[in-house]
């Protein structure tokens, strides 16, 4: 039983410890996870419900707020922490091909008018500038991080600056080329 990247993210928190969803929600956003995973706020019951069917989360639990209703807390069964594992392990292995919509973009290039194409190539290293200040912030305003969520945010920039170099270089190429 294959796990997807979203229910491989939600299960390895439960992993780390026992939360419920408004919690999951939390280190989502405060580990900068939005950034490389297609977990939003709606989705997060509807993956703790398959992964509680497929048997890989029980419920441990309730959790109570200071204010408002008890919360459910899930936490990881037996066989969830052996799934976790093996898709951990496979996913850190495997070189998978990823599909960024930038290469399609590129790939059809001739059907853009050249000014229009720079100022789209204007954007995105506008965007990529905000996005590596971003997840800086975000990694700097946590400085206990352990080094493996660390690793996450530093994959992260990485991926970024190498973007960040290509684009560069891709825009002066630009600039001596008539397009």
């Amino acid at each position: 039983m294959e796990l997807t990247p979203a229910e491989l993210t939600l299960l390895g928190l439960l992993v780390e410890k026992p939360r419920h969803g408004y919690e999951l929600d939390e280190v989502i956003s405060a580990r900068g996870m939005r950034e490389w995973t297609e977990i939003g706020f709606s989705s997060i019951y509807y993956l703790l419900t398959r992964l509680r069917d497929r048997g890989l989360i029980a419920e441990a639990g309730t959790g109570r707020p200071a204010r408002g209703k008890a919360r459910r807390v899930y936490g990881p069964t037996a066989e969830g922490r052996r799934a976790c594992a093996r898709a951990a392990e496979a996913a850190v292995a495997e070189l998978r091909p990823v599909f960024p919509p930038l290469l399609a973009g590129l790939a059809n290039q001739p059907a853009v008018e050249p000014g229009r194409l720079r100022a789209a190539l204007d954007r995105r290293a506008e965007a990529l500038a905000e996005r590596i200040a971003a997840v800086t912030a975000a990694r700097d305003a946590q400085p206990d991080l352990p080094a493996f969520v660390r690793a996450i945010f530093d994959h992260s920039l990485g991926q970024l600056t190498a973007e960040q170099g290509w684009l560069a270089g891709y825009r002066k190429e630009l600039g001596r080329d008539p397009l």
